[in-house]
């Protein structure tokens, strides 16, 4: 509601007005039309780029056709000189946010502030299409279902492989015949024979299509004037009241509301953010995101780490961050090359913590010539990741590593790595917790990363490098023993000794997969990989001795195994500052 805004005119436009209304096929055809009344509907650049998955999009089309009411929008029509781009008609993951902004112009035009969502996926729904797909209705769905459960079925497909009972959403829409001329019509084109209650049912589904989207008037909204010179709003009113709107809901995350902000000052900040994560995260390697990089921004310009809104309401922190931006987004790729290449953590599943590179990057930012020695920088990201020192809420922490780095004019680590313990934070790493970093936990893929030197740059998850259990989970599950006082029989290994450590090793997604190693038994198993690779057991820490293969001397394997991991580890075990 309008009733958010601080100004008392956003409140006086609202008061005594019956909020106007349309259908659905009335408010998409205003949309990247600039002949429709009020110069079509637009985005303004203060709106993230963000786009419903498949699943929650054909869920309110569903909610259109029960007849669920929508909360209502909020448009704001303006004559300003100011950045607005189009909605996606074609959507892909790739979708590039240069190719949608509009020449800047002085003609009035209508720009949505909520309800963006909602109107971005009906026109998909109705005149786009959704990764190559175009939406399509089941004719024959709309059987009473519970509430929460999806009735009326849609679901993008490519067209030329949809078969009866899925028709084209559009086809129905826009036809200019009657629902019962459609209905006839698609029957005919279905190319099968069609039961009388399917006729039915399809009829029925048919017509409350056309109905709820091109006649029901279900889409509510608020419109703010700007072109009335009594009621006319600065952007930066609009900025608080788009704040105001969406910061009492979860349709924006901090981060959004702070970009906003920030906008407001740097008008190219959303392509610029855009094209930085994207080099940052590769084909998916990494999972840097907005939140991350503001936050480094804050805590490089001296502002602490802490993240709040109220930073960016201060005009002059905005502009230094537009000032500073490329001095800023060029440490923060600096580090996480580095990083790449002298830790080996290549991939989102090893980089357990973002949290940690930003003592580096505030390092790289003030003293960009001082990071020649890279060893220091090494040994503090792979200790404070194995050791999770960054867990929890870190901003203190973080606050008093860039604090002591500005006060030495250093990356000093033993002096760093003090800190993080008069912070209350463990950095030692014994044996035992080394062998418990097994199966499923959160730093097995960086440990691995460290010991091995397989490629970890997937362009999808499914090439990764994979965590297997050595002695297979199945066969250590089946040894049981018999419980004296009842008889039964009982596991005898514990989920805790079938992940730990010195049971994983990591495989090849290859070697992994179909026809791989699966449930075989490591006396089966390494046999054959020796006569493929010579030094396989010493790239994985493998007892030589073939008799600890066997399931029975399993527990004298893993001791063995243990001591061998241990020695591999010996740097990383012993204290942290000699």
């Amino acid at each position: 509601m309008l009733c958010y805004a601080s100004s008392a005119k956003a409140v006086k436009l609202i008061r005594g007005k019956k909020m106007p209304s349309k259908s659905i096929k009335s408010m998409i055809a205003d949309i990247n039309n600039e002949d429709a009344d009020g110069g079509g509907l637009w985005l303004p650049n203060i709106q993230r780029l963000f786009v419903w998955d498949e699943d929650q999009i054909e869920r309110l089309f569903d909610s259109i056709m029960r007849q669920y009411p929508l909360p209502s929008m909020m448009l704001w029509k303006t004559k300003a000189e100011l950045r607005n781009r189009n909605f996606i008609r074609e959507y892909y993951e790739n979708t590039d946010l240069k190719t949608l902004y509009r020449v800047i112009n002085k003609n009035t035009k209508k720009l949505v502030l909520d309800g963006q969502q909602r109107l971005q996926s009906f026109y998909l729904g109705l005149k786009g299409s959704y990764k190559g797909g175009v939406l399509h209705i089941n004719v024959l769905s709309g059987a009473p279902r519970a509430p929460e459960d999806v009735r009326y079925r849609f679901s993008f497909i490519d067209p030329k492989k949809a078969k009866w009972p899925w028709v084209p959403l559009g086809d129905i829409v826009y036809s200019k015949k009657l629902a019962g001329q459609i209905a006839l019509q698609i029957m005919s084109d279905a190319g099968q024979e069609i039961s009388e209650t399917d006729k039915e049912t399809a009829s029925r589904v048919i017509e409350r299509a056309k109905r709820e989207i091109e006649v029901t008037e279900a889409l509510l909204y608020q419109e703010i004037d700007g072109t009335d010179e009594d009621n006319h709003f600065a952007f930066d009113d609009i900025v608080e009241i788009f704040i105001r709107a969406n910061s009492g809901g979860t349709q924006l995350s901090k981060s959004d509301l702070m970009f906003t902000l920030l906008i407001s000052d740097w008008r190219m900040a959303d392509i610029e953010m855009q094209e930085l994560l994207s080099e940052l995260n590769g084909d998916d390697q990494f999972e840097f995101s907005r939140d991350f990089v503001l936050k480094c921004a804050l805590s490089v310009l001296g502002l602490g780490a802490q993240y709040e809104v109220e930073k960016l309401r201060d005009d002059s922190l905005r502009q230094k961050i537009s000032s500073n931006w490329e001095n800023i987004s060029n440490s923060i790729k600096f580090v996480r090359d580095i990083i790449a290449s002298k830790t080996y953590i290549r991939s989102a599943k090893a980089l357990t913590s973002y949290n940690a590179l930003i003592p580096i990057i505030y390092f790289h930012f003030h003293f960009p010539g001082e990071l020649g020695n890279v060893r220091p920088i090494r040994d503090y990201f792979l200790r404070v990741l194995l050791a999770g020192a960054f867990s929890g809420r870190p901003d203190g922490l973080i606050d008093k590593i860039t604090a002591n780095i500005s006060e030495r004019k250093a990356f000093d680590k033993r002096a760093i790595f003090r800190v993080i313990e008069e912070d209350g934070r463990s950095l030692k790493i014994s044996s035992d917790h080394l062998f418990w970093m097994g199966y499923g936990s959160k730093q097995i893929h960086t440990l691995f990363n460290i010991w091995y030197d397989f490629d970890y740059r997937p362009s999808f998850d499914g090439h990764l490098p994979q965590v297997d259990h050595i002695f297979p989970q199945s066969l250590l599950k089946s040894v049981k023993d018999v419980n004296p006082e009842t008889g039964r029989r009982v596991q005898h290994y514990t989920a805790a000794e079938i992940n730990q450590l010195a049971n994983c090793m990591l495989l090849t997604a290859k070697e992994n997969g179909a026809g791989g190693k699966a449930d075989t038994p490591p006396d089966e198993w390494f046999p054959a990989q020796i006569k493929q690779n010579p030094d396989y057991l010493e790239l994985h820490c493998i007892p030589s001795d073939k008799k600890l293969w066997k399931l029975e001397n399993v527990e004298k394997f893993l001791a063995v195994r243990q001591g061998m991991i241990k020695e591999k580890f010996s740097e990383l075990l012993r204290a942290y500052d000699e």
